[in-house]
């Protein structure tokens, strides 16, 4: 893959941080079924995060048929110190056969839970809403039993944006918080605030309400990055306040050299605490662990929740 504008290689291995925690080890994702799921994603096209941010969970999630897909191409506008998606201009390009493709895929896949998200396309007028509605009514018009979830970027706070998305009949809508308020700007992009994240998720839980909709709500914090406990508090406070209903927590990593460093890491532990400050705050379901990441066995969380 060729480097674009500021863009980062995923194969720079990260720099010793002194010794990972045994809890943080974990074998490679191997099998015939990882094998076989492999070989389809790669002959249908398909970009998966899973794949694409080495995720230590790929096998336990695909074993289980839930798969992140990642559309709207792999070059992203913005440039967040924590993540390791290439960043650029994409010019507009977008592949108006990308729903029907993504669709077609799930179905000889027979995926029965799918994550769509997305890099940034602050260059496209609505964000690329439209293509993941698009893509979301093709996956449920072409294999209706799977449930689909859309973990979205903020559209630049864009409301009309996001409710082209919920309106898609889509089972979940997540879009990540990422970190705490006193990170956020040295942590994310500074298109990407923690207000605008918040407004975004309000949104989509008032909007469900309205309208009678049945989707749930969704987010996801890192710790490690220098927060405090009671900072991480709070950011899982706001999230509730907000209407999120789903919440994972997880230990960030640091991909490269050119990303922030670990600051801590959080024992198993600490992440089973946060999950029961998570229950007390009225959660529907908390997910919380050293390699829980936004999809982790995100079809377990909706059933969870779903009780």
């Amino acid at each position: 893959m060729k480097r674009v504008e500021r863009g980062i290689r995923r194969k720079n291995p990260p720099p010793p941080e002194g010794k990972k925690p045994p809890w943080l080890k974990v074998g490679l994702p191997t099998g015939p079924k990882v094998a076989e799921l492999r070989s389809l994603v790669e002959n249908l096209g398909l970009h998966t995060v899973c794949q694409e941010a080495l995720c230590p969970n790929l096998g336990e999630c695909w074993g289980h048929g839930t798969m992140t897909i990642m559309i709207l191409g792999e070059v992203c506008t913005r440039a967040c110190k924590f993540c390791a998606v290439h960043t650029g201009n994409p010019k507009g390009r977008l592949d108006p056969e990308e729903p029907r493709r993504v669709a077609e895929a799930v179905k000889r896949l027979k995926l029965g839970y799918v994550v769509l998200t997305s890099v940034d396309r602050d260059d496209l007028p609505d964000g690329g809403a439209s293509q993941f509605a698009a893509t979301i009514r093709a996956i449920k018009a072409e294999w209706p039993r799977a449930r689909v979830e859309a973990l979205t970027p903020d559209f630049q706070g864009d409301l009309k944006a996001v409710q082209k998305v919920l309106d898609s009949g889509l089972d979940v809508y997540a879009h990540n918080l990422e970190t705490v308020r006193r990170l956020t700007p040295s942590v994310r992009d500074p298109r990407a605030t923690y207000d605008q994240s918040l407004k975004v998720l309000r949104f989509a839980r008032e909007y469900r309400d309205q309208k009678g909709l049945s989707y749930l709500t969704k987010s996801s914090l890192m710790v490690g990055l220098g927060e405090t406990e009671e900072e991480i508090k709070e950011a899982m406070q706001d999230l509730r306040d907000a209407g999120v209903e789903v919440l994972t927590l997880g230990q960030y990593l640091r991909p490269t050299r050119h990303h922030l460093p670990v600051a801590r890491y959080a024992t198993p532990e600490d992440f089973a605490r946060y999950r029961e400050w998570g229950l007390a705050m009225g959660f529907l379901e908390v997910f919380s662990g050293p390699l829980v990441r936004s999809s982790y066995r995100a079809e377990k969380v909706f059933l969870e929740a779903e009780r």
